[in-house]
């Protein structure tokens, strides 16, 4: 529950009209001014007692619930959750901590929070009760300047009209369209790559190496990628790293102290004045909102003007939306806003943690890039895949799907319950914050049992003909999967998406030979892991990448 300001202040305001009025003889004389806020800092101070220390331990109706017992006397489990990635604890207390499906967690200043851990408590939530827990309404105001007020924030009946509206464009005919796009952006990706490691290389000739960042190359291919697919213009990051708008979502995307101390200001302050604030985090997200909202209106009117010219338009996103007639200009800004940021950002973190495994487990890329020189044609000629052709190479999508499951690009997801409620039979009261964590989900040993921990593509394999358990990587139900979450709610570009990765991944693979650069500094358990819409390794992915000819 957040602070009650408009009651704060409306008691604030009777205080001081009876205080001037001298109706109040007893209250001290110190101006209107003064005794407003006099009164909100004793208001303030109050509830701010009564929330941390009282409520969540004497009085919530969740306080039943099980949960980690060393909390910090005010701020609940925060420390360890702003010390690990995210995620981190949720895994650790999914297994450790009996439950029936619900764990209760307390954050910062001793905020409740539940945890769904069961496909039946994760069905409610996402799917029969849906409308019931709504993302927070203030995300519009934080995320939104930056992914637009499109499908990914949407709620109600905004959300199924925005999502009926764009179902035409990410439709599976119109997907398999898109292959060959695909193929021919990760074509202009290999090539480049491949030309600046024989730029910089360490090896012999035949065998060029360089050290490189993967997460920068997987960024800029992958919002050539939405570019051309999404909005039917590539930017030109591939080739020019300094791209501007690369640059800026890098900005945008990297966590710095100032957006840290802006999140914990959240709690106290509405979002409308928290983004008002003068400090530069809001400065760069202004300026930034501009070149992306602007760069996404010219797009729109270039298709626009082609459109009243009769032209054919281009095969993506923007243009079939436009075919359809249902959106104005600003709907369109927005949604386009949305499938920039998360459609290209998604992708790369999964480009960057399928460098680090492949590299940690040379027995899977080693198979792999045998299934991918076998099945498809050379990265360097002219011919093209199709949807049929990655559909037929099991390996690469057991191990694509294995990289989500292992390493899900967006680690958690928050709703809050918009009216009293219940979760499995248990009250959840108004307000009561709901974290859904996919980063603990997919690696509940619970839900997949002991070898959840270990990345193992052979769970996608199936083990005899009609082995149905394959289809969920042999996890106990479908749910127990949560990187595209479900319902509703479930990501509208999924099948965007898992395609865009497999092609992407099979080109890196059939081109380089991928080997960890420091393998004691890349142990997991030491690798800093930056949080945020995805989660990144917080000092970049080095990757030693040796080109491998003949494909």
């Amino acid at each position: 529950m957040g602070l009650p300001y408009r009651s704060i202040s409306a008691i604030c305001a009777l205080g001081t009209y009876l205080s001037a009025s001298g109706r109040i003889s007893t209250w001290p004389q110190a101006g209107p001014l003064r005794s407003f806020f006099l009164l909100w800092a004793v208001q303030l101070g109050v509830w701010v007692i009564w929330r941390v220390l009282f409520y969540p331990k004497f009085f919530s109706p969740l306080r039943g619930l099980p949960g980690p017992s060393d909390n910090s006397w005010y701020n609940g489990q925060f420390k360890k959750i702003v010390e690990s990635p995210s995620g981190a604890p949720m895994i650790e207390w999914m297994d450790s901590i009996p439950n029936a499906g619900l764990i209760r967690y307390l954050g910062p200043l001793n905020q409740e929070r539940l945890l769904p851990t069961s496909p039946k408590a994760l069905v409610e939530v996402l799917n029969t009760k849906n409308y019931e827990f709504q993302k927070p309404s203030s995300l519009r105001h934080t995320i939104g300047r930056i992914l637009g007020i499109g499908l990914l924030l949407a709620e109600g009946e905004e959300h199924k009209v925005q999502r009926k509206k764009l179902a035409p464009a990410f439709s599976v005919a119109h997907l398999k369209g898109l292959y060959p796009v695909f193929w021919n952006m990760a074509r202009e990706g290999v090539e480049a790559m491949t030309a600046h490691i024989k730029s910089e290389t360490t090896g012999p000739k035949d065998k060029p190496m360089a050290v490189i960042e993967v997460g920068n190359w997987a960024s800029r291919t992958t919002l050539d990628i939405i570019g051309v697919t999404g909005l039917g213009r590539g930017f030109g990051a591939i080739k020019n790293p300094e791209n501007k708008l690369n640059q800026t979502y890098q900005s945008l995307f990297k966590p710095n102290r100032q957006a840290q101390i802006l999140n914990i200001l959240g709690l106290f302050l509405p979002p409308r004045l928290l983004n008002l604030l003068p400090v530069k985090r809001n400065e760069d997200i202004h300026g930034a909102a501009r070149l992306i909202r602007g760069t996404c209106a010219d797009l729109i009117q270039e298709k626009r003007e082609r459109q009243a010219r009769n032209e054919p338009l281009d095969l993506d996103i923007l243009s079939a939306a436009l075919d359809s007639k249902l959106f104005n200009d600003e709907d369109l800004i927005d949604q386009l806003m949305t499938f920039l940021a998360a459609g290209h950002e998604t992708t790369a973190s999964a480009m960057t943690w399928a460098a680090y495994l492949l590299a940690k487990h040379p027995d899977v890329q080693t198979r792999l890039r045998a299934e991918i020189r076998e099945r498809l044609p050379s990265i360097s000629g002219a011919s093209s895949v199709s949807s049929a052709d990655i559909d037929h190479m099991p390996y690469l999508n057991a191990v694509c799907n294995e990289i989500l499951r292992y390493f899900p690009p967006a680690p958690l997801t928050l709703r809050h319950a918009v009216r009293d409620t219940t979760i499995q039979g248990q009250f959840v009261p108004k307000g009561t914050q709901v974290m859904i964590v996919p980063w603990a989900i997919n690696r509940s040993a619970t839900l997949w049992g002991p070898d959840a921990l270990e990345f193992r593509p052979e769970r996608w394999l199936p083990k005899f003909e009609g082995d149905k358990a394959a289809a969920l990587g042999g996890a106990v139900h479908n749910y127990a999967f949560m990187s595209f979450l479900h319902g509703p709610r479930s990501c509208i570009g999924q099948g965007f998406a898992k395609a865009e990765f497999a092609i992407l991944l099979a080109s890196w693979v059939g081109r380089f030979q991928m080997e960890l650069h420091n393998k004691e500094e890349m142990d997991e358990k030491k690798v800093e892991i930056k949080g945020g819409i995805t989660v990144r390794p917080a000092k970049g992915m080095h990757i030693e990448m040796t080109v491998l000819e003949g494909w």
